[in-house]
């Protein structure tokens, strides 16, 4: 721990509730255990976990900091034990279980990730949460390959753009649905092969007419609640719906006969309660697969803003408001 000091500023959460209880405060740099390092952050992403955390409503796993924050870039400064000595001074970006919005912060060594040299640190910090979700779940559990087609939810968000992302580099036809005509555009600017504006068009209907009435392959959904059935309305035969998140309830009434003639496949997942030796498996297929397209500059994040650490609370706020496309950042 050379050279690193006794105390950070971090973002404490003084209470549950608005963007307004997320506080700067002085604690002391954490530790990093058995295969562990710790990281002097550069930059850390904004995430809508965080915002349940915040809330009160999604708790971090046991054993994980208290402090918000899901991803991090930054430069690794120390090695916990059964990590080689040689990563100290490397340029990484992580995913973690929390802590991220804060000065230094922990990370598994087996969930991080080079920087390539002349990559943005703050873009290399927009990429973990975001990139290890859609992967998993629309490329490994929803089984996407090239020629298939996907619906995405969301398609202006942090997943959203990402997986529109993949989509074009892997050959997936994506169709997006977002709030306004503006937002389409810009999901279209991005790479959306079709845009839907959900507020002026029935998406059910126009996925049946852009796919002249096969439907997708497959759904990547963080709605919930009545998008469930209409989801799988979207769905071609042999089709998969992917829940990730709830956010506009979470339940849902499905005709099963529908399931069972179209034999359809409905699965979904959590990222952060995994153990880690899967986060570090998904992080090991992401870097054979998915990395040499971040070393060429082909896979960059769509970028929101950046806010100093110190205003975690308007990073909150801007998130919240529905209005940013593609992340939202803090920088220590």
């Amino acid at each position: 721990m050379t050279g690193v000091p006794e105390t950070m500023t971090a973002i404490a959460i003084s209470a549950p509730g608005g963007p307004e209880v997320l506080v700067p405060t002085t604690v002391p740099v954490p530790q990093p255990g058995k295969d562990e390092v710790l990281i002097r952050v550069a930059a850390a992403g904004v995430n809508r976990p965080d915002s349940m955390q915040r809330q009160g409503k999604y708790p971090p796993p046991p054993g994980e900091s208290d402090i918000p924050g899901l991803e991090i870039a930054g430069t690794i400064v120390a090695a916990g034990e059964g990590v080689e000595e040689i990563v100290v001074g490397r340029t990484v970006c992580a995913l973690i279980g929390s802590g991220g919005y804060a000065e230094y912060a922990v990370a598994p060594v087996g969930q991080c990730l080079p920087v390539p040299a002349g990559y943005d640190i703050a873009e290399a910090a927009a990429l973990p949460e975001t990139l290890f979700t859609v992967w998993s779940n629309l490329f490994e559990r929803a089984y996407l390959v090239a020629g298939d087609t996907a619906l995405i939810h969301g398609g202006t968000s942090g997943i959203g753009t990402m997986a529109i992302s993949l989509c074009r580099l892997f050959g997936v036809t994506s169709i997006v649905t977002c709030g306004s005509d503006e937002k389409c555009d810009a999901a279209r600017a991005w790479g959306a092969t079709h845009a839907i504006n959900y507020k002026a068009a029935d998406f059910v209907e126009e996925v049946a007419r852009i796919t002249q009435g096969k439907g997708c392959d497959a759904v990547l959904d963080m709605v919930g609640g009545d998008y469930v059935p209409r989801n799988l309305k979207c769905l071609a035969e042999d089709g998969r719906h992917v829940s990730i998140a709830t956010q506009g309830g979470a339940k849902a009434t499905l005709f099963i006969p529908e399931i069972m003639t179209k034999r359809l496949t409905v699965t979904g997942s959590t990222l952060r309660p995994r153990p880690r030796g899967f986060k570090a498996l998904v992080a090991y297929e992401i870097e054979k697969v998915v990395w040499p397209f971040v070393e060429t500059g082909a896979l960059r994040p769509a970028m929101d803003r950046r806010f100093p650490l110190a205003e975690a609370a308007a990073a909150h706020a801007r998130l919240e408001a529905g209005d940013h496309f593609g992340k939202i950042i803090l920088i220590p």
